[in-house]
């Protein structure tokens, strides 16, 4: 991929995350209140009505698929005009972008799971664990298809309220933080005095005849 391609690429990226950033945060209200309503029709239609995607995405393509065919044949035996439709096919323009964007969230992960391992971001650490601990609470409370439905609705929803109550919200988040920090000194003193107890007890006993 030449120059041209990779600034090409960077740039839809950076347009599909400016994107999603103003879905997220409502500054484009009409697709954030469509795209929460049609989750919250979604997770009614097929949590509540007994209906599987699968099913329903299978029926709706067959009676579609079944109309456009029945119309074509006719308006060839009628010399009608066909069914407007355009010709579908994705650019190369389109799959660098998914491409792009996918490589860099990618690559976000990777950093991210380098540095809890290194020990490096103790803050990190605690915010990934916390995520994790929760999705684990609520993936053991409920189905997938519901957890997918609530996180949708989660991110529609408390990035905004976030921003808010930043104030507040960060200012707990400053208290908790410091007990965190008393915590772990806590836990690395308990530690070290364990660690050194253990290795004069082993000097000890390595001493006796």
């Amino acid at each position: 991929m030449d120059r041209r391609d990779d600034s090409c690429c960077g740039g839809g990226s950076s347009l599909i995350g400016e994107l999603v950033g103003d879905v997220v945060m409502w500054r484009r209200g009409d697709v954030s209140a469509c795209l929460l309503a049609a989750t919250v029709s979604g997770w009614l239609l097929f949590g509540s009505g007994g209906y599987t995607f699968l099913s329903l995405a299978s029926n709706v393509l067959l009676l579609l698929l079944t109309v456009l065919f029945l119309w074509a044949k006719a308006a060839r035996l009628l010399n009608r005009p066909e069914p407007p439709i355009p010709e579908m096919c994705v650019s190369q323009e389109v799959v660098n972008e998914v491409a792009a964007l996918l490589h860099s969230g990618m690559n976000t992960v990777f950093s991210v799971f380098h540095d809890i391992a290194l020990g490096k971001d103790s803050v990190l650490f605690y915010q990934v664990f916390l995520s994790l601990w929760i999705i684990s609470i609520i993936g053991s409370l409920t189905d997938f298809t519901t957890l997918c439905y609530t996180s949708i609705v989660a991110v529609l929803t408390i990035p905004a309220l976030y921003q808010k109550y930043e104030e507040c919200i960060d200012r707990y988040m400053r208290f908790a933080y410091l007990n965190l920090q008393m915590y772990e000194m806590v836990y690395e003193r308990f530690s070290a005095k364990c660690f050194h107890r253990a290795r004069d007890l082993v000097i000890e006993v390595l001493k006796e005849p």
